[in-house]
């Protein structure tokens, strides 16, 4: 019965009430990106403000990064126990308080701490809003509704550094952590109300209630309403969900994807942590290098978009092999391009490329496993790339402290785009094209 589902999901449209659901996850990964970037593009006035220096605000940018991994792996699993719409609005919560909370630090080690408990619901969040849009979209069109949900995180980061240009010279660092804490906190009647459960799991893991809620939701989805639930398989349950992603059929995918991923996570982030540093380092006033990262996350925007589009077509494996080689080709030829009129379109491009091809990657993830531990498998994927994530600003920090110049930067962080690139596109699953 399950299986007779899942193909005539693949003959119907997408209904009103899956549209409602794809809104509320890239809204959440709008928040999401707005979150994470806000302790970027708040960087240079916070380094002011705490006399910091960039080792120390490269310990900053990794707490948060460290909590994310925190999140995706032990935080995010329980979307596969409890269901994905309760940890959206347990990221949620989350995510408010401690950036909201945030604002009140007056030290270091506070804003560690803060950025630490972020970290946790961001995490979170990404790796279930991912799993959710995975299962609650056609089959042949699931990595372009991945990216598109996806695509919000640029989104958030865009609005957030127009929004950090505008009220961090007039208000400080302050008033960008508690507009971020506010908004997020404001969307979560809006995710309880309207955020629809995957079917997917009240077939699969069947809970208390099951077939009328899932009957319900068919209803809405215009279905065929269920007499009776799909027999139950219980061999998953005999042991933990993490080592599903070690078995025979999963082991060499998962190994493969969680190196591309730390590669993708180390260079993204060395690039989103500094860009604005290194720009007023340059000369650049506040203002003009939190417009430099803007500039990196609207081209994320459209990479992400048309990476969805032309993983569709041409297949998720290839698309985004070629979009991580583009960002290696980019990082390694940046020194060409340094104190010419061509360096903000470079800034577009690399976030067109990179971030295209990074968030590929979690649709790799959401496509490689099951509904049974989808959210495990994503989860785990991204903790184990956030280890890079968290090692690069500060390797970055150690480098820039050395004296190393920008251009030896970016081709020293262009190695890791190359490996995430040869690492994907080699990937064995027979799964994923």
């Amino acid at each position: 019965m399950l299986q007779h589902f899942n193909q005539n999901v693949d003959q119907i449209k997408i209904s009103k009430v899956q549209y409602f659901s794809i809104a509320i996850c890239f809204l959440m990964n709008v928040l999401d990106g707005m979150d994470v970037l806000v302790i970027s593009y708040s960087a240079p006035a916070i380094s002011q403000a705490f006399s910091l220096g960039p080792k120390a605000l490269g310990i900053v940018f990794s707490a948060g990064l460290i909590g994310m991994a925190i999140g995706a792996v032990f935080l995010a699993p329980y979307a596969d126990k409890f269901g994905r719409k309760k940890l959206i609005l347990a990221s949620a919560f989350i995510m408010g308080f401690s950036v909201l909370l945030t604002s009140l630090s007056e030290n270091i080690l506070q804003l560690v701490i803060m950025r630490l408990i972020s970290g946790l619901g961001i995490g979170c969040m990404l790796a279930t809003t991912a799993a959710l849009t995975s299962e609650n979209v056609l089959n042949n069109s699931k990595d372009f509704w991945v990216s598109i949900v996806l695509s919000g995180y640029p989104v958030g980061a865009v609005i957030s550094g127009y929004v950090a240009a505008l009220v961090i010279p007039s208000y400080g660092w302050e008033s960008m952590f508690i507009l971020a804490g506010i908004t997020t906190l404001f969307t979560i009647p809006l995710t309880y109300f309207y955020l629809s459960e995957s079917a997917q799991f009240y077939l699969k893991k069947q809970p208390v209630g099951a077939l009328e809620k899932v009957n319900k939701l068919f209803v809405k989805m215009n279905l065929r309403p269920l007499e009776n639930l799909p027999e139950l398989k219980l061999n998953l349950e005999k042991k933990p969900l993490v080592s599903q992603l070690f078995s025979s059929k999963y082991k060499a995918s998962t190994l493969q994807l969680w190196g591309a991923l730390f590669f993708a996570f180390g260079c993204l982030y060395f690039l989103i942590s500094w860009i604005p540093k290194l720009a007023t380092d340059a000369g650049l006033s506040i203002e003009l290098a939190i417009y430099a990262g803007t500039i990196f996350n609207i081209g994320a925007f459209f990479g992400i978009v048309l990476q969805g589009y032309f993983s569709s077509r041409i297949g998720l494996k290839k698309t985004v092999s070629i979009f991580l080689l583009l960002t290696f080709v980019l990082m390694a030829s940046f020194r060409f391009f340094i104190g010419t009129d061509f360096l903000l379109i470079v800034y577009f491009l690399l976030g067109f490329s990179l971030q295209g091809g990074f968030v590929g990657l979690y649709a790799v993830a959401a496509r490689l496993y099951p509904t049974e531990f989808k959210t495990s498998g994503v989860g785990w994927a991204i903790g184990a790339g956030r280890i890079g994530g968290i090692l690069a600003p500060i390797v970055g920090g150690v480098f820039i402290a050395m004296g190393l110049s920008l251009s030896a930067n970016f081709l020293i962080f262009s190695i890791p785009a190359l490996m995430a690139s040869i690492l994907t596109y080699y990937m064995p699953s027979r799964d994923i094209t």
